[in-house]
């Protein structure tokens, strides 16, 4: 197995390739078979892990396990306190609530490289330093939860996943994992028993809480596997499942004395059935005892 550990520069993608003639990893990683733990955005740049050990790929990807990432981010401007205890808090970025965050001010990281293209600089607007960790993986998260608290991101470096950390890697170059390093990335999930469809199936359990979200070994059980009923209606249970709705259960089969569809109650009209079809007792039973509903004569006095 191996694991690899790569300074991404600005403006690479993290694959190893592009119909579009843009830089991939392929440029700087000369390792065959190993895949990215997660993304980094193009225009981000810093540390991305990469392995062909797909179990632990999986696991690391996996949100629930709540792997800590940690970055450097210039933004326009100088954040208030209030703006830090935002993103402590969780703020909205309109694809949901961010979870708590760690935000703090820091000096100008002195050790950080030139970018390829250099940050616009303005004189009247100054730039802050921050360092973020967060331990979701939304799409352009940090950029998102910075520009909701009124300090767009203009640069990106992700310094360290987990323990791993950037130091020692200028842009484009790679190392190979310790073998403490990998021990420690292992029992950051150890104890777990996830199956290889796990993340594939995207099933999710109704006690997900439970369960951890996804059925065991990612595979929905044929005995559940409900479906949405058609129109989107359902006819009992949870709503989104149940029977489709032309062919709706009611309740409890109807047994001796209850009242079945074709009944006419006493004194009422026909709850179903052709109307008219048969008369009921005096008991307002349909058809007397044991008789059909809304077929046959109905039942004599006794």
């Amino acid at each position: 197995m191996r694991y690899v550990l790569v300074h991404k520069p600005y403006e690479v993608l993290t694959q190893f390739t592009d119909e579009n003639g843009r830089a991939t990893l392929k440029d700087f990683v000369n390792v065959p078979n190993v895949y990215p733990v997660g993304r980094l955005d193009y225009d981000s740049e810093g540390l991305v892990l990469l392995t062909d050990d797909k179990p632990l790929q999986h696991r690391l990807s996996e949100p629930r396990f709540k792997i800590p990432k940690t970055y450097w981010v210039q933004v326009e401007g100088v954040p208030t306190e209030e703006a830090l205890d935002q993103l402590r808090r969780g703020v909205d970025i309109k694809t949901g609530f961010t979870a708590p965050a760690d935000a703090e001010i820091l000096p100008e990281p002195v050790n950080v490289a030139e970018r390829s293209k250099p940050v616009r600089f303005r004189a009247n607007i100054p730039t802050t330093w921050l360092r973020i960790t967060i331990s979701q993986g939304m799409n352009r998260q940090v950029r998102k939860m910075t520009a909701a608290v009124g300090f767009p991101t203009l640069r990106l470096i992700r310094v360290q996943i987990a323990d791993l950390r950037i130091a020692g890697l200028t842009p484009g170059k790679w190392r190979d994992l310790t073998a403490d390093e990998v021990k420690d990335l292992k029992e950051l999930t150890a104890g777990q028993v996830l199956g290889p469809n796990d993340f594939k199936s995207g099933a999710r359990t109704p006690g997900a809480a439970k369960q951890g979200g996804f059925w065991p070994g990612g595979i929905r059980p044929s005995g559940d596997s409900r479906k949405p009923a058609a129109g989107g209606k359902t006819t009992g249970g949870k709503s989104g499942f149940g029977k489709p709705d032309g062919n709706r259960s009611t309740g409890p089969k109807a047994g001796p004395g209850s009242k079945s569809a074709g009944s006419r109650p006493a004194g009422g009209k026909p709850t179903g059935g052709k109307p008219g079809a048969g008369k009921a007792g005096p008991s307002g039973k349909s058809g007397g005892p044991g008789g059909k509903s809304g077929a046959g004569r109905p039942s004599r006095p006794r």
